[in-house]
């Protein structure tokens, strides 16, 4: 059954819960709803582990956030990433898991206490179980939950068909490049260096001017 139509007056009267960033964030981010899609992509060795990590560590100031790394696990090379991105081991708002099924991620999320944020990394992994229609139906089952999928990148575009789907219907989109974070979708946009001396080397001295 379709759902009930909207007047104009309904639809300028819902409220909305909403990241309060500041700072860079805040430039690039500006206040973005806090569920819906977000998706991180790039090719191999670019620093898509490290700046999601730092992007999970500032919005872990925010709520919980659950991290399931599931090409990399939790082992030694995660572990460095985790340390690149100064995570403090402090914090509390952000647990790892190694790779958990579809099925496995719902019943947490229908769960009491289930975490606000969602980071899948990488859809690669789940590429016979989550389908571009099962991304579709995940946004709609959860939609309070902020998901953020990580994918790869071929031929200039995320790879796996869920992960084209992701982007399709991502608030956020996020390519990840030479140590830098290209920031576009429904927010002002820009870049986040994630190592500034790697980034000018492989993009030059504009990527710090943006």
């Amino acid at each position: 059954m379709a759902g009930r139509a909207l007047t104009v007056q309904n639809l300028y009267s819902k409220k909305y819960k909403t990241y309060e960033f500041t700072g860079i964030f805040k430039e690039i981010f500006g206040n973005p709803s806090t569920s819906g899609i977000w998706i991180i992509y790039g090719k191999d060795k670019n620093g898509k582990t490290w700046g999601t990590l730092l992007i999970v560590d500032y919005l872990s100031q925010f709520t919980k956030v659950w991290y399931i790394s599931a090409e990399e696990g939790t082992d030694m090379e995660f572990q460095a990433a985790a340390k690149r991105a100064n995570i403090d081991p402090k914090n509390r708002n952000i647990h790892f898991s190694e790779y958990v099924s579809i099925e496995d991620i719902k019943a947490r999320l229908n769960a009491r206490k289930a975490p606000k944020v969602v980071v899948i990394d990488n859809l690669s992994m789940y590429k016979g179980e989550l389908t571009s229609d099962g991304v579709k139906q995940l946004k709609l089952e959860f939609p309070k939950t902020h998901f953020i999928m990580v994918a790869h990148e071929e031929r200039g575009q995320p790879y796996t068909a869920a992960a084209v789907m992701a982007k399709k219907l991502a608030k956020v989109i996020i390519r990840v490049q030479g140590l830098a974070l290209m920031v576009g979708g429904r927010v002002p946009g820009g870049n986040v260096i994630i190592d500034e001396k790697k980034a000018v080397l492989y993009h030059g001295t504009d990527i710090t001017k943006n």
